[in-house]
Protein backbone atom coordinates (compact mmCIF):
# COMPACT_ATOMS: atom_id res chain seq x y z
CA UNK A 1 0.00 0.00 0.00
CA UNK A 2 1.37 3.54 -0.55
CA UNK A 3 1.62 5.64 2.33
CA UNK A 4 0.36 8.72 1.08
CA UNK A 5 0.13 10.25 4.40
CA UNK A 6 1.81 14.22 4.77
CA UNK A 7 3.25 15.36 7.98
CA UNK A 8 3.54 19.20 9.35
CA UNK A 9 6.82 19.84 11.09
CA UNK A 10 7.01 23.65 12.80
CA UNK A 11 10.66 24.26 13.85
CA UNK A 12 12.22 22.19 11.05
CA UNK A 13 14.99 24.35 11.38
CA UNK A 14 15.72 23.95 14.97
CA UNK A 15 17.32 20.39 16.47
CA UNK A 16 14.02 18.53 17.24
CA UNK A 17 11.94 19.31 14.37
CA UNK A 18 14.50 19.34 11.78
CA UNK A 19 16.11 15.98 13.57
CA UNK A 20 11.94 14.59 13.15
CA UNK A 21 11.35 15.78 9.78
CA UNK A 22 15.05 13.93 8.55
CA UNK A 23 13.79 10.85 9.90
CA UNK A 24 10.57 10.99 8.21
CA UNK A 25 12.34 11.67 5.00
CA UNK A 26 14.68 8.82 5.54
CA UNK A 27 11.78 6.47 5.65
CA UNK A 28 10.02 7.69 2.71
CA UNK A 29 7.68 9.84 4.41
CA UNK A 30 6.03 13.67 2.76
CA UNK A 31 6.98 16.21 4.89
CA UNK A 32 6.26 19.52 5.00
CA UNK A 33 8.82 21.36 6.93
CA UNK A 34 7.64 25.31 8.23
CA UNK A 35 10.64 27.42 8.75
CA UNK A 36 10.75 30.64 9.64
CA UNK A 37 13.04 32.16 7.02
CA UNK A 38 14.89 30.90 3.83
CA UNK A 39 18.20 30.13 4.99
CA UNK A 40 20.54 27.47 4.48
CA UNK A 41 18.73 24.89 6.75
CA UNK A 42 15.53 25.51 5.26
CA UNK A 43 16.91 24.66 1.89
CA UNK A 44 18.87 21.37 3.06
CA UNK A 45 15.53 20.54 4.39
CA UNK A 46 14.34 20.96 0.91
CA UNK A 47 17.06 19.03 -0.27
CA UNK A 48 16.62 16.06 1.16
CA UNK A 49 12.93 16.17 0.19
CA UNK A 50 10.72 18.16 2.04
CA UNK A 51 8.20 20.86 1.56
CA UNK A 52 9.51 23.77 2.81
CA UNK A 53 7.04 26.53 3.67
CA UNK A 54 8.40 29.26 4.91
CA UNK A 55 5.79 31.03 7.38
CA UNK A 56 5.28 32.26 10.85
CA UNK A 57 3.18 30.34 13.87
CA UNK A 58 1.76 33.95 14.69
CA UNK A 59 0.37 34.34 10.98
CA UNK A 60 -3.59 32.30 10.76
CA UNK A 61 -4.09 32.70 7.52
CA UNK A 62 -0.48 31.43 6.70
CA UNK A 63 -0.66 28.50 9.20
CA UNK A 64 -3.75 27.84 8.27
CA UNK A 65 -2.13 27.46 3.99
CA UNK A 66 -0.05 25.38 5.81
CA UNK A 67 -2.14 22.91 7.34
CA UNK A 68 -4.02 22.01 4.31
CA UNK A 69 -3.57 18.22 3.39
CA UNK A 70 -2.05 17.86 6.76
CA UNK A 71 -2.44 13.93 8.60
CA UNK A 72 -0.59 15.25 11.71
CA UNK A 73 1.79 17.84 12.81
CA UNK A 74 4.44 18.53 15.19
CA UNK A 75 4.31 22.22 17.47
CA UNK A 76 7.10 23.41 18.88
CA UNK A 77 7.48 27.45 19.50
CA UNK A 78 11.10 29.02 20.65
CA UNK A 79 10.94 30.36 24.43
CA UNK A 80 9.53 33.75 23.18
CA UNK A 81 6.33 35.88 24.07
CA UNK A 82 3.12 34.68 22.17
CA UNK A 83 2.80 30.57 22.65
CA UNK A 84 -0.66 30.86 23.35
CA UNK A 85 -1.88 32.91 20.46
CA UNK A 86 0.16 30.85 18.25
CA UNK A 87 -0.70 27.64 19.76
CA UNK A 88 -4.38 28.69 19.27
CA UNK A 89 -3.74 29.71 15.87
CA UNK A 90 -1.96 26.09 15.22
CA UNK A 91 -4.76 24.25 17.14
CA UNK A 92 -7.92 26.01 14.40
CA UNK A 93 -6.25 25.50 11.59
CA UNK A 94 -5.42 22.16 12.50
CA UNK A 95 -9.14 21.26 13.50
CA UNK A 96 -10.43 23.30 10.27
CA UNK A 97 -7.77 21.00 7.89
CA UNK A 98 -8.95 17.87 8.90
CA UNK A 99 -5.62 17.16 10.81
CA UNK A 100 -5.57 13.91 12.92
CA UNK A 101 -2.74 14.08 15.42
CA UNK A 102 -0.79 17.14 16.98
CA UNK A 103 2.34 16.22 18.98
CA UNK A 104 3.40 19.22 21.10
CA UNK A 105 6.25 19.86 22.78
CA UNK A 106 5.75 21.33 26.03
CA UNK A 107 9.13 21.24 28.92
CA UNK A 108 9.29 19.67 32.29
CA UNK A 109 8.32 22.38 34.19
CA UNK A 110 5.09 22.78 32.64
CA UNK A 111 2.70 23.53 35.64
CA UNK A 112 -0.15 25.78 36.50
CA UNK A 113 2.58 27.10 39.38
CA UNK A 114 4.98 27.71 37.55
CA UNK A 115 7.28 30.75 38.45
CA UNK A 116 8.50 31.08 34.71
CA UNK A 117 5.78 32.84 32.39
CA UNK A 118 6.82 30.14 29.78
CA UNK A 119 6.59 26.95 31.47
CA UNK A 120 2.76 28.15 32.96
CA UNK A 121 2.20 28.97 29.68
CA UNK A 122 3.13 25.55 28.02
CA UNK A 123 1.12 24.26 30.91
CA UNK A 124 -2.28 26.36 29.79
CA UNK A 125 -1.36 25.39 25.69
CA UNK A 126 -1.42 21.63 26.59
CA UNK A 127 -4.77 22.17 28.20
CA UNK A 128 -5.84 23.89 25.16
CA UNK A 129 -4.82 21.14 22.91
CA UNK A 130 -6.11 18.43 25.39
CA UNK A 131 -9.97 20.18 24.81
CA UNK A 132 -9.51 20.09 21.12
CA UNK A 133 -10.78 16.82 19.06
CA UNK A 134 -6.44 15.96 17.99
CA UNK A 135 -4.99 13.11 19.49
CA UNK A 136 -2.92 15.28 21.05
CA UNK A 137 0.75 13.88 22.83
CA UNK A 138 2.72 16.20 25.22
CA UNK A 139 6.65 16.01 25.63
CA UNK A 140 8.33 17.26 28.40
CA UNK A 141 11.81 17.14 27.89
CA UNK A 142 14.53 17.82 31.01
CA UNK A 143 17.23 20.19 29.69
CA UNK A 144 18.15 19.48 26.78
CA UNK A 145 22.16 18.02 26.04
CA UNK A 146 22.99 20.75 23.75
CA UNK A 147 22.50 23.31 26.48
CA UNK A 148 25.70 22.24 27.58
CA UNK A 149 27.52 23.73 24.51
CA UNK A 150 25.42 27.13 24.84
CA UNK A 151 26.68 27.92 28.25
CA UNK A 152 30.14 26.06 27.21
CA UNK A 153 33.31 28.64 27.75
CA UNK A 154 36.45 27.07 26.40
CA UNK A 155 39.41 28.88 28.24
CA UNK A 156 43.10 28.34 28.43
CA UNK A 157 42.79 25.00 27.28
CA UNK A 158 40.13 24.24 30.17
CA UNK A 159 36.53 23.79 30.21
CA UNK A 160 34.50 25.50 32.29
CA UNK A 161 30.37 25.71 32.86
CA UNK A 162 29.51 28.49 35.49
CA UNK A 163 25.98 28.07 35.87
CA UNK A 164 22.78 28.61 38.60
CA UNK A 165 21.91 24.94 38.88
CA UNK A 166 23.44 24.09 42.62
CA UNK A 167 23.82 20.54 43.62
CA UNK A 168 20.61 19.95 41.60
CA UNK A 169 20.34 16.82 39.11
CA UNK A 170 18.86 15.52 35.61
CA UNK A 171 20.25 13.09 33.01
CA UNK A 172 20.42 15.41 29.61
CA UNK A 173 18.22 14.55 27.15
CA UNK A 174 19.99 14.68 23.37
CA UNK A 175 17.58 16.37 20.45
CA UNK A 176 18.47 13.48 18.40
CA UNK A 177 16.64 11.13 20.13
CA UNK A 178 13.85 13.49 21.23
CA UNK A 179 13.81 13.44 17.22
CA UNK A 180 12.99 9.60 17.13
CA UNK A 181 9.90 9.93 19.51
CA UNK A 182 9.04 12.91 17.80
CA UNK A 183 8.63 10.84 14.77
CA UNK A 184 7.30 7.83 16.26
CA UNK A 185 4.29 9.41 17.78
CA UNK A 186 3.61 11.41 14.64
CA UNK A 187 3.42 7.89 12.75
CA UNK A 188 1.38 5.77 15.40
CA UNK A 189 -0.55 8.41 17.30
CA UNK A 190 -3.42 6.43 18.73
CA UNK A 191 -1.68 4.66 21.69
CA UNK A 192 -0.48 7.71 22.77
CA UNK A 193 -3.73 9.87 23.21
CA UNK A 194 -3.58 12.77 25.68
CA UNK A 195 -0.23 11.44 27.03
CA UNK A 196 2.06 13.29 29.26
CA UNK A 197 5.56 12.15 28.32
CA UNK A 198 8.60 13.08 30.66
CA UNK A 199 12.12 13.40 28.02
CA UNK A 200 15.29 11.91 30.03
CA UNK A 201 18.46 10.86 28.97
CA UNK A 202 20.28 7.60 30.67
CA UNK A 203 21.96 8.69 33.33
CA UNK A 204 20.62 11.32 36.14
CA UNK A 205 23.53 13.39 37.20
CA UNK A 206 24.47 16.84 39.18
CA UNK A 207 26.92 19.21 37.02
CA UNK A 208 30.05 18.06 38.64
CA UNK A 209 29.50 14.73 37.60
CA UNK A 210 28.58 16.24 34.33
CA UNK A 211 31.52 18.40 34.40
CA UNK A 212 33.84 14.78 34.79
CA UNK A 213 32.03 13.15 32.12
CA UNK A 214 32.65 16.01 29.54
CA UNK A 215 36.16 16.08 31.11
CA UNK A 216 37.07 12.39 30.62
CA UNK A 217 35.68 12.57 26.51
CA UNK A 218 37.55 15.47 25.94
CA UNK A 219 40.48 14.86 28.03
CA UNK A 220 40.83 17.95 29.22
CA UNK A 221 39.92 19.47 32.86
CA UNK A 222 36.44 21.02 33.03
CA UNK A 223 35.17 22.43 35.75
CA UNK A 224 31.58 23.39 37.36
CA UNK A 225 31.31 26.58 38.97
CA UNK A 226 28.16 27.46 40.92
CA UNK A 227 26.92 30.79 40.28
CA UNK A 228 23.48 32.29 41.62
CA UNK A 229 20.62 33.20 40.03
CA UNK A 230 20.69 36.65 39.81
CA UNK A 231 24.63 36.45 38.29
CA UNK A 232 23.46 34.57 35.69
CA UNK A 233 20.33 36.55 34.60
CA UNK A 234 22.43 39.89 34.54
CA UNK A 235 24.61 38.10 32.41
CA UNK A 236 21.93 36.42 30.01
CA UNK A 237 20.54 40.31 30.16
CA UNK A 238 23.78 41.49 29.04
CA UNK A 239 23.83 39.26 26.35
CA UNK A 240 20.62 40.77 24.37
CA UNK A 241 18.57 37.52 25.43
CA UNK A 242 14.90 38.78 25.75
CA UNK A 243 13.13 39.35 29.03
CA UNK A 244 10.74 36.80 28.49
CA UNK A 245 13.77 34.13 27.95
CA UNK A 246 15.37 35.50 31.04
CA UNK A 247 12.95 35.41 32.89
CA UNK A 248 12.18 31.61 32.33
CA UNK A 249 15.84 30.46 32.91
CA UNK A 250 16.01 32.20 35.92
CA UNK A 251 12.67 30.25 37.14
CA UNK A 252 13.92 26.87 35.76
CA UNK A 253 16.99 27.47 37.42
CA UNK A 254 15.21 27.37 40.83
CA UNK A 255 13.42 24.51 39.41
CA UNK A 256 16.02 22.84 39.02
CA UNK A 257 17.43 23.14 42.23
CA UNK A 258 14.35 21.85 43.93
CA UNK A 259 13.99 18.62 41.75
CA UNK A 260 11.63 19.28 39.24
CA UNK A 261 14.14 18.08 36.63
CA UNK A 262 15.59 15.30 37.48
CA UNK A 263 14.44 11.68 37.35
CA UNK A 264 14.47 8.82 34.52
CA UNK A 265 12.79 6.58 32.47
CA UNK A 266 12.65 4.07 29.49
CA UNK A 267 10.17 6.87 27.40
CA UNK A 268 13.13 7.62 25.01
CA UNK A 269 13.46 3.65 24.39
CA UNK A 270 10.15 2.29 24.72
CA UNK A 271 8.77 4.83 22.08
CA UNK A 272 11.82 5.82 19.84
CA UNK A 273 13.51 2.44 19.22
CA UNK A 274 17.00 3.21 20.55
CA UNK A 275 18.57 3.90 24.60
CA UNK A 276 19.37 7.66 24.69
CA UNK A 277 22.50 9.31 24.64
CA UNK A 278 24.69 9.42 27.53
CA UNK A 279 26.71 12.45 28.34
CA UNK A 280 29.86 10.71 27.24
CA UNK A 281 28.12 10.21 23.33
CA UNK A 282 26.67 13.04 23.34
CA UNK A 283 30.21 14.81 23.78
CA UNK A 284 31.88 12.24 21.45
CA UNK A 285 29.32 13.17 18.16
CA UNK A 286 29.57 17.20 19.00
CA UNK A 287 33.41 17.19 19.81
CA UNK A 288 34.06 20.16 17.70
CA UNK A 289 31.36 22.22 19.85
CA UNK A 290 33.26 22.03 22.50
CA UNK A 291 36.58 23.70 20.38
CA UNK A 292 35.10 26.81 21.37
CA UNK A 293 33.17 28.98 24.12
CA UNK A 294 29.37 28.57 23.85
CA UNK A 295 27.43 31.86 22.32
CA UNK A 296 26.03 32.63 26.04
CA UNK A 297 28.85 31.49 28.54
CA UNK A 298 28.84 33.30 31.52
CA UNK A 299 32.61 34.90 32.27
CA UNK A 300 34.01 34.50 35.92
CA UNK A 301 35.18 38.97 35.69
CA UNK A 302 31.68 39.37 34.43
CA UNK A 303 32.58 41.83 31.65
CA UNK A 304 31.37 39.78 28.15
Amino acid sequence: MIDDRLFLVTGATGKTGGGAARLLLADGHRVRALAHRDDDRSRALAAAGAEVVVADLHDLDAVTTAMRGVTSAYFCHPIREGLVEATAYFAQAAIDAGVRSVVNMSQISARPDAGSHAAQQHWLCERLLDRTGLLTAHLRPTFFAEWLTTWWERRDGEGYLRLPFGDGRHAPIASADQARVIAALLLDPEPHDRAVYPLHGPVEQDHHDIARAIAATLGIPVHYEPITVEEFATAMTARGLPAHLVQHLGNVAIDYRNGIFSGTNDIVERIGGRAPLSVEQFVLENKTSFDTSGPNFVPADGRL
